[in-house]
Parts: structure tokens; C-alpha cells; sequence
């Protein structure tokens, strides 16, 4: 299984950014997808997640900033990011809980990270 994020970079404060992010490979199904950040020194921290029920879940920093739209079906996530702040700078991942099946049929359900796309946000 495997995660690839793609977009972030750098944008003035009050600016906007999207990233996006694929999961592929040996997928039996997905509960839920999103993305959490984290800096140097710091634990990584919840952004916000959507589950396959359609349940969302986002930190209280980036309520009514950030919007997550997943298509888990398709295995895809973004995230918008509007009004962004110095202090959303952080290195975002992408991550699923993912289920897998092996050859024997049991299934077995992880939590996957993506590689990681860094957002800066200059004052």
C-alpha cells in the first residue's frame, strides 16, 4: 500500500493551498482518510479526516479554514486550505486506514502514511 501526496509549497499568509493525495496497491477497503501535520520538535497533530460513512473530523485550529473532501471509493483525499497562517507552516501526511487481504483471505487493518509535503506559510 502506498500514499503519494502531492501539492503544498509556499504562500503568503491569507493565502490559499490544496493538497492531494492517492492510495494504491493491495486495498480491501478504506475506513478513513485525511491528513495530519506536524513540526520540527513537535508530535505529529491531527488536521482533519473524513471516514467512508462520510463523517468528518477536523482540528479546532483550522475549523471553518480548511475543507477535506474525500472520495474513498476512488482512494483520494484533498484538503483546501483557505486563510492560512504562519502557524499552519508544518509538514502535512496524508493518511488512511487501510484494510488488506492476503492470499488466505484475513484481513487485516493499518494505518498508512503518506510521504509527507511541506507547507510554508510566510508572514
Amino acid at each position: 500500500v502506498q500514499l503519494q501526496a502531492s501539492g503544498g509549497g509556499l504562500v503568503q499568509a491569507g493565502g490559499s493551498l490544496r493538497i492531494f493525495c492517492a492510495a494504491s496497491g493491495n486495498i480491501f477497503s478504506i475506513n478513513a482518510m485525511g491528513w495530519y501535520r506536524q513540526v520540527p520538535g513537535q508530535p505529529r497533530e491531527l488536521v482533519a479526516t473524513e471516514t467512508s460513512s462520510g463523517r468528518l473530523n477536523y482540528a479546532d485550529s483550522v475549523k471553518g479554514r480548511f475543507t477535506v473532501s474525500g472520495d474513498i471509493p476512488k482512494k483520494m483525499v484533498y484538503l483546501q486550505m483557505n486563510s492560512l497562517k504562519p502557524e499552519d507552516t508544518a509538514v502535512y501526511y496524508c493518511y488512511a486506514d487501510i484494510a488488506t487481504i492476503s492470499a488466505t483471505r484475513d484481513v487485516k487493518w493499518d494505518d498508512y502514511w503518506g510521504q509527507g509535503t511541506q507547507v510554508t506559510v510566510s508572514s
